[in-house]
């Protein structure tokens, strides 16, 4: 059990690799068992969407025996609850996180902290306001102090599905000292606006110039940049389609987000190298650290522009090679300390 205080906990939360993040039914055990074996980044069991309306009482306990059994290679677990709109969220909140505390009781973070269960965060889906992500962290508080647990360490990961939410990003961003990333769902956000597709992340029928979906996407990783915390792209739902799930992943990749969510066993393979910083640019980047940490120094002339073979590299030259050690640093693939 951890010793760090909650702010340590949540700071390691947004600091983690999520290249993939693995969306898994809670009311299918046999789905349940196989993702305890895939290398995806993070795993996520589902209360909402993916789960039927007469399951999904069942399935809070189905995904409380999942995360309390272990054996997932992912680092890191979470769930997701059902949104605001439903008569499920605090129940969902409230049987999760106790039933897991139920389960572990009796272990105790060094110096009396508290305990953790094993869960990382909670994905709460459709957010429209920040009051929605406050509410949810009132409800955790009381649940962390009900069962001894360290208050403030279960994060929180708000999802944007809709022009609403999408206009009170940073407000979002901002509700809850919990917040360690911002989800982009593309399938509600085409369905809340009325773009002409009925394939998740397609572009509308009729629109042939640029991406449809180039502003939303952008709009929320700036705030979550502004903010500290991460950007997280939703799902490609052609699952046999790995040619086009890699075409969607290279294009957030490149534009700075952390990582996508994938479906299917074959999406995890790829979005994993996808969203890993490539060799040569770790290679790169590792170079221009030294050259210029060197340089800048009163014992290399304290130079602030050097070049580093045929490019000048400055201050923010130095910053973008500085992302890409972080990334690789989470994927645990950084060369250095």
């Amino acid at each position: 059990m951890s010793s760090d205080s909650p702010s340590d906990i949540i700071a390691g939360l947004r600091r983690a690799s999520r290249r993939t993040t693995l969306a898994v039914p809670g009311s299918s055990v046999k789905m349940l068992a196989k993702a305890t074996g895939l290398e995806a980044d993070e795993v996520f069991l589902d209360l909402e969407d993916a789960v039927a309306g007469p399951a999904k009482i069942e399935a809070r306990s189905q995904v409380v025996d999942a995360l309390s059994a272990g054996g997932f290679r992912a680092r890191q677990l979470a769930v997701r609850v059902n949104a605001w709109d439903t008569e499920y969220t605090v129940g969902d909140l409230t049987e999760v996180v106790s039933g897991l505390a139920a389960r572990s009781e009796g272990a105790r973070a060094e110096g009396g902290a508290g305990r953790q269960v094993p869960l990382d965060t909670v994905i709460l889906p459709k957010v429209r306001e920040a009051g929605e992500v406050a509410a949810v962290d009132l409800i955790l508080r009381q649940l962390e102090r009900t069962h001894g647990l360290i208050e403030g360490a279960i994060g929180l990961q708000p999802q944007i599905e809709d022009g609403m939410g999408l206009i009170n990003v940073d407000a979002i961003a901002t509700a809850s000292p919990r917040v360690v990333s911002l989800v982009f769902g593309p399938g509600d956000f085409m369905a809340s606006l009325g773009m002409r597709s009925l394939t998740v992340g397609a572009q509308p029928e009729g629109y042939e110039v640029g991406d449809a979906y180039h502003y939303p996407l952008t709009r929320i990783l700036v705030s979550a940049r502004a903010h500290g915390i991460q950007a997280i792209d939703g799902p490609y739902v052609k699952v046999r389609d790995v040619e086009g799930f890699e075409k969607a992943a290279r294009h957030t990749a490149g534009l700075g987000y952390d990582g996508k969510w994938v479906l299917h066993p074959a999406q995890v393979d790829k979005g994993n190298e996808v969203f890993t910083p490539r060799e040569d640019d770790i290679e790169r980047a590792a170079e221009i650290l030294a050259v210029y940490d060197k340089s800048t120094s009163v014992s290399g002339g304290a130079r602030g522009a050097i070049m580093v073979g045929d490019e000048m590299v400055d201050e923010a030259g130095r910053k973008m090679a500085l992302t890409v050690r972080d990334k690789a640093v989470a994927a645990g693939i950084w060369p250095g300390p």
